[in-house]
């Protein structure tokens, strides 16, 4: 991966990416999601695993998808030689310790795991094992997500290429060259989707209280904020600036309420905010 900028241009999405046996440890929301989505791209379901404590979880799966499922973690390592760490955060550690070790040796792992470094990881799995470590968001659920990727420089190109693969079924990719670029990520996209509804609800409460029902109030800021993120994708060539400007006419209702948010020091607010995640990220990084 080129190390000139540290955060890099998106990955196109279609890969030639040949498909291989993979296996999820957890079957959780994320990991429905991006099998889900690789069948439904084509992927071949016996070429893809679940494992996971609850039956019902992994019937439905199954069902959806077509593909294997076990209770067992060990049936992971048996069944594929390309891992996706799935669990929660502080499970993960005591997961790691029940993989068995025989069966380990040459296999490949993804971690979607929050707050989890490579070092950590390979602590926890016992090796120097190739990792690469995802950061993905809460709309990767419906397709729409932003997934940050990092991999040591020694890690196997398949490896990644295979991640790439996988995350890039539930939105968007982009690689960073420094693993502490990940909590930049955090930052900007895993924790923002709150900003977002923060700002959501704010709005609603507004609205409400200038005389529209919940539900209408409701519609008309999801729409709005749905649209305007749509026209920011629609217009990658055109920076943010430059659109709210589109917007905002002279002496207008926009300008006297940009104006209002630029008395607040709404940008000083943003950035405070965005480095309090960065900073928690680092603190949980550092404790795991």
């Amino acid at each position: 991966m080129p190390q000139t900028n540290s955060l890099q241009s998106p990955t196109p999405q279609k890969s030639s990416f040949a498909p291989v046996k993979i296996a999820f440890i957890g079957a959780g929301n994320m990991t429905q999601a991006i099998i889900k989505g690789m069948v439904a791209n084509g992927y071949p379901a016996d070429l893809i695993m679940a494992t996971n404590p609850s039956m019902p979880k992994l019937t439905a799966l199954h069902e959806q998808t077509g593909c294997h499922i076990s209770q067992d973690n060990a049936a992971a390592l048996s069944f594929a030689s390309t891992i996706v760490l799935a669990v929660k955060p502080q499970i993960l550690s005591q997961v790691c310790a029940d993989l068995p070790a025989t069966d380990i040796d040459n296999t490949g792992f993804i971690s979607i795991a929050a707050g989890v470094s490579i070092e950590r990881l390979r602590e926890m799995l016992g090796n120097k094992y190739s990792i690469v470590r995802t950061m993905p968001n809460t709309p990767s659920s419906i397709g729409m997500g932003m997934t940050g990727l990092y991999a040591p420089i020694d890690t196997p190109q398949s490896l990644k290429d295979c991640a790439e693969y996988v995350l890039a079924q539930v939105g968007d990719i982009l690689w960073v060259a420094q693993e502490n670029d990940i909590n930049t990520v955090i930052a900007a996209a895993g924790s923002s989707p709150a900003y977002v509804f923060l700002f959501a609800e704010a709005m609603q409460a507004k609205t409400q209280e200038l005389g529209l029902s919940a539900a209408d109030a409701k519609r008309l800021v999801a729409q709005a904020l749905a649209g305007a993120g749509a026209m920011l994708l629609a217009n990658p060539d055109t920076d943010f600036g430059t659109l709210r400007e589109r917007v905002t006419s002279k002496g207008g209702t926009t300008a006297q309420a940009i104006d209002h948010f630029n008395q607040a020091q709404l940008a000083d607010i943003i950035a405070g905010a965005m480095q309090a995640a960065v900073d928690r990220a680092e603190v949980m990084q550092a404790s795991m």
